[in-house]
């Protein structure tokens, strides 16, 4: 859980790396001042059951679909 946190941690820093004037060295700053968050998420995510999960998935579903049919992507190669 803490890996899978982090890995997503790092993929929004690296967005935000590129999409606004923050450095390579602010960006590791960052994840490195999140660390605590990830482990204390990932106590809490062992602890919970899946009443704990409410309607986020749904939500989820609907953002997919909407990313789906954009004409701008954010990162074209």
């Amino acid at each position: 859980m803490p890996a899978f946190l982090h890995s997503n941690v790092a993929n929004l820093v690296t967005t935000g790396v590129r999409l606004v004037p923050l450095g390579q060295t602010d960006g590791q700053l960052a994840v490195a001042e999140l660390e605590e968050a990830v482990l204390a998420a990932s106590v809490q995510a062992k602890t919970a059951s899946i009443d704990d999960l409410g309607s986020a998935a749904f939500m989820v579903d609907l953002a997919s679909m909407a990313h789906e049919t954009q004409y701008t992507r954010l990162f074209r190669s």
